[in-house]
């Protein structure tokens, strides 16, 4: 896909996935691309892009409430505590995605977090991109692995974690801000560099 930046119905050019739903819209214009920090914060966008691994963001995003409510706010310190009760609440409840590899890698994951040394935030964000990278212009510039996500996920499976291959490490940078991926004429992108 080599499409530019598209103009919504309302006046504003978007990256072309942004502009494809009122879901995607809204996540696109207000999250998507914006700094995020604190552990917790990002537990759970890494254990999100986990579940997404395989199906549509749309379906993770519509669910994300659910998810939230399933799995105690994503409080690492909660969900590390999880045990065999709450396995089987997980592979119950409709509101998730019922995928039993990915809720053990959740759980095993929010171990992880909680014993990690000087916190997750500091390491995700120690693999940040080169803020000054040049702006895509088209989605088909944008990767879906850089050497920063590589590493990223070499030092996430190294500490313990699982479901975090490159591909999902960089879908997770470019969630939480540590790179821009938004395209050089995209509202958001002009926005945020005013």
């Amino acid at each position: 896909m080599t499409e530019g930046a598209v103009l919504g119905t309302d006046g504003l050019r978007r990256c072309g996935w942004g502009d494809s739903t009122d879901d995607y819209r809204v996540y696109h214009d207000t999250e998507w691309g914006r700094p995020v920090h604190g552990d917790d914060a990002l537990f759970e966008r890494i254990s999100l892009e986990a579940f997404q691994s395989g199906l549509s963001w749309l379906t993770i995003l519509r669910r994300r409430e659910g998810f939230r409510a399933a799995f105690a706010g994503f409080e690492i310190a909660r969900v590390a505590r999880f045990g065999d009760a709450d396995r089987e609440r997980l592979l119950a409840d409709p509101g998730i995605i019922r995928n039993r590899a990915k809720i053990e890698a959740t759980i095993a994951n929010a171990a992880v977090a909680r014993d990690l040394d000087g916190g997750l935030d500091a390491l995700i964000w120690s693999f940040a991109a080169d803020p000054g990278r040049p702006a895509p212009r088209t989605l088909g510039e944008v990767p879906a692995v850089t050497p920063e996500s590589t590493a990223l996920a070499k030092a996430l499976k190294k500490a313990g974690f699982r479901f975090v291959g490159p591909t999902t490490a960089y879908a997770l940078m470019q969630a939480c801000g540590l790179v821009d991926d938004h395209l050089a004429d995209c509202h958001v992108r002009t926005a945020i560099e005013d």
